[in-house]
């Protein structure tokens, strides 16, 4: 038997009120009509819901089990429909963010995500560690909704993807603290790391800081001699500390506490970084609209234009 959402409305009314004209005026309806559906509704159970008698009205033991699921499928209802308004404010639903290695460090970050959480306790924030070429693809197929990347210095968005910069830093060559290069003050030339061997990310896990490393080692005349790969930040200032090699890593490493290793500045424009938080072009959910309007008005992220 089907039964819908009106004849267990009406089921209720008449169940809590055992009184069919009481029942209808709650419900803003006759009495006949009212009378009519609760019938249907026995006639399709096969069973008596309601006992009546010239002066009273009680509920059979099936109308008090059926009362008992009725209540709990309208509170079900009430609260879905509760969802479903409020996914369509942007105020519940789940949001998938993405971000590189190098986010987390950048304190801003996480903070907006806390303070994104508690004002939006409804929404559902999924977090997880990309590269920058995996979040492209994954804004693309749609399996995120957001992403922080950290792409090389040429990177322009393709038609299908909007960014907005949301912090520049640059990128320092990170040396054994007994490196020859260790001491000096001013800063170092991408091109006096030609004869080093470096320590980078795989290049195949689509790190747009490794294509922007090997764009700075182009321009010097040179191609980075990698003879150690790291598929974290952490890992790689671990491995020069132990003498393995040197990077070119983010400024926001400096934040990883590392015993063992130097920072030096590297010259040059090419040699700045820069923080795009991405999302699809076109049309938006509520949802999408909160966060990225929470992340303009941010105060740590850089005010900048979206492209």
């Amino acid at each position: 038997m089907n039964v819908d959402i009106r004849q267990l409305r009406y089921f209720v009314a008449v169940a809590e009120e055992l009184n069919f004209t009481q029942a209808a005026r709650r419900l803003h309806m006759s009495q006949p009509p009212l009378s009519q559906q609760i019938k249907a509704l026995e006639e399709g159970f096969g069973t008596t819901l309601l006992e009546r008698t010239r002066r009273s009205v009680r509920l059979t033991e099936p109308g008090r089990l059926f009362l008992e699921r009725a209540r709990t499928i309208l509170a079900q209802v009430d609260h879905a429909g509760d969802e479903v308004r409020r996914a369509a404010r942007g105020e519940a639903g789940e949001i998938r963010i993405a971000f590189t290695g190098s986010v987390p460090m950048f304190d801003p970050f996480p903070r907006f995500v806390q303070d994104f959480r508690e004002r939006h306790a409804a929404v559902r924030v999924v977090l997880g560690q990309m590269s920058t070429g995996s979040q492209l693809q994954a804004l693309a197929d749609r399996r995120i909704d957001v992403g922080f990347l950290r792409p090389s210095h040429q990177f322009a968005p393709g038609p299908d993807i909007r960014t907005r910069v949301i912090w520049q830093d640059r990128l320092l060559a990170v040396l054994p603290s007994t490196h020859r290069l260790a001491g000096g003050r001013s800063p170092v030339r991408v091109a006096d790391l030609a004869d080093e061997t470096f320590v980078l990310f795989p290049r195949e896990i689509g790190c747009g800081l490794v294509d922007h490393v090997s764009g700075l080692c182009s321009q010097a005349g040179f191609a980075p001699r990698v003879v150690q790969e790291a598929r974290e930040g952490v890992t790689i200032l671990a491995l020069i500390a132990a003498g393995a090699g040197i990077s070119i890593l983010p400024e926001t490493y400096r934040k990883a506490g590392i015993a063992g290793i130097v920072h030096r500045q590297i010259g040059g424009e090419a040699a700045r970084s820069r923080l795009l938080l991405a999302w699809r072009a076109g049309r938006r959910t509520p949802l999408l609209d909160r966060f990225l309007e929470a992340a303009d008005a941010w105060p740590g992220f850089a005010a900048a234009p979206a492209t």
